[in-house]
């Protein structure tokens, strides 16, 4: 009757075991049954066994997706490419201006390459190159070039190695020896004043096994690569042809370098045309580029600490801070508006002038340390990482040029790109890329030079339109990759021995 009492046992898939006829063995003395194990589901084994498969052989590829009807995306997981009809009111405030039929036209200065006229003055897809391509000059002729290699697939330690001696600012040198590394080139970068003797320069040449070599300057960077036996090109900067030229014995020098040289790179036309005045043997191995430009702000760059580095403890929103780039050397000149700067900022204490630069020249370094300590209303600050100086550039009110003498001013480009204002002095190298009131602002004397600023700060209007011309003039004319096209195909031409 107990037994009957008792729940009915778990149904089981075995058929009932009989009990053995005897003596039935006591409870205390029966082994301990191991817990029923449950089947492994089918997926679970199917999961396992792919596992090791994966790790038994290589992953195979997976199969082309067969074709059929897309699957529908969840809700929100991609932004649909319908375009909404925008509003009345911003439909309105896209209308162009009175402005808007001068900046499509945009009527560049005539030593700029927009405005420039004739074959290869434009950039490509515009009409032609921006620089005559490396194998046409400007006139229409030809010169011989070597083809561009189709592949560069050998490793690193073959290489052709180049040797570059600088003589313009960090961001120009580093532009062209990424465009060398790029085309696969290992590129050494090595200052001139650190070569001064000719045994040095053939010592390093040696060591480092060097094939060629680029130099940025003609006389200061050239002249160092004479009767190495190496092939080499030339970049002219701007002193050696605005100052340099009209030394005797500098221009004999400089002459002698271009025979020698497989190449030379001018800026502008107006650079190109002088240089083929004064060596006319020169005439066909000098081909025009522009800077190419691009700039990489700092997204973690704090204005705030700037100003407080800088000595200025005003709130940022009620500033107009002018941004002098240069190195501290003469002929940059960075004195050039200091006085008539501080009488503006004693009238309208908003105003500051900043100067950022390396400490190019020791002697001059400290004068011009000793003129803003007792200048109020300018600051000195030391060289900055290229992106914290663009970041910089972008978030002040307008940048400024006082130097004597440019070939190309990377800095004036730069806050063309930035959207900032340019305010520069009238000087041939900067006539080439600032079209007065158009890209910028030309003052010829510190006096216009106020007079200018304070008419930038005063029309927004203005500032507007100067800034979507800038941005416009560097987007067309100053490609990053136009030039890149050009060094890389002009550094063929250095492939070979001289003798070759």
């Amino acid at each position: 009757r107990r037994r009957r009492r008792r729940a009915p046992a778990a149904p089981s898939a075995a058929p009932p075991r009989t009990p053995p006829a005897g003596p039935r063995t006591p409870p205390a003395a029966r082994p301990a049954a191991a817990p029923a194990r449950p089947p492994r589901p089918p997926c679970a084994r199917r999961r396992r066994h792919s596992a090791a498969a994966l790790l038994a052989r290589p992953a195979r590829r997976r199969a082309p997706a067969r074709p059929g009807p897309a699957r529908p995306a969840p809700p929100l997981a991609r932004p649909s490419r319908r375009r909404r009809r925008p509003s009345r009111e911003s439909r309105s405030a896209r209308r162009p201006g009175p402005g808007a039929a001068r900046r499509r036209q945009l009527p560049f200065p005539p030593g700029s390459p927009a405005g420039r006229g004739g074959a290869g003055q434009l950039p490509p897809g515009r009409g032609g190159p921006t620089a005559p391509a490396p194998g046409a000059r400007a006139d229409g002729a030809s010169v011989p070039v070597p083809a561009a290699p189709a592949t560069a697939t050998a490793p690193r330690d073959t290489r052709p190695r180049s040797g570059l001696a600088p003589a313009s600012g960090p961001a120009e040198r580093r532009a062209r020896r990424e465009h060398l590394e790029a085309a696969g080139h290992i590129c050494l970068l090595k200052d001139t004043s650190d070569l001064e003797s000719s045994s040095e320069i053939a010592h390093f040449i040696k060591a480092e096994k060097l094939e060629a070599a680029l130099a940025l300057h003609l006389y200061r960077g050239g002249r160092l690569l004479q009767g190495h036996g190496i092939p080499f090109g030339i970049i002219f900067g701007g002193t050696d042809l605005n100052e340099d030229i009209n030394q005797r014995e500098k221009n004999q020098v400089m002459g002698k370098v271009l025979e020698e040289a497989r190449f030379a790179v001018a800026f502008t036309e107006s650079m190109k045309e002088m240089a083929q005045m004064q060596w006319p043997h020169a005439r066909d191995k000098i081909y025009v580029q522009s800077q190419g430009i691009v700039t990489v702000p700092n997204a973690a760059f704090n204005w705030n600490t700037f100003l407080h580095c800088s000595g200025i403890n005003q709130s940022a929103d009620n500033l107009h801070i002018f941004l002098l780039v240069c190195g501290l050397r003469q002929v940059k000149d960075p004195l050039y508006l200091v006085d008539a700067f501080s009488e503006w900022h004693q009238e309208e204490p908003n105003v500051y002038m900043v100067i950022v630069g390396p400490e190019v020249d020791p002697v001059f370094t400290r004068e011009v340390k000793a003129k803003v300590k007792r200048t109020p209303g300018v600051r000195l600050l030391r060289e900055m990482p290229q992106e914290d100086l663009h970041a910089a550039l972008k978030n002040c009110f307008a940048v400024l040029n006082s130097s004597v003498s440019e070939g190309m001013s990377a800095a004036i480009l730069e806050a063309m790109d930035l959207e900032v204002p340019v305010l520069a002095r009238n000087i041939p190298g900067n006539a080439a890329v600032v079209k007065h009131e158009v890209t910028g602002l030309l003052f010829s004397d510190p006096q216009e030079f106020v007079q200018l600023a304070k008419r930038l700060v005063s029309d927004p209007a203005l500032e507007k339109e100067i800034v979507a011309n800038g941005k416009e003039y560097v987007r067309m004319y100053h490609s990053w990759q136009v030039e890149r096209d050009t060094y890389q195909n002009l550094i063929c031409t250095l492939e070979g021995s001289t003798e070759e």
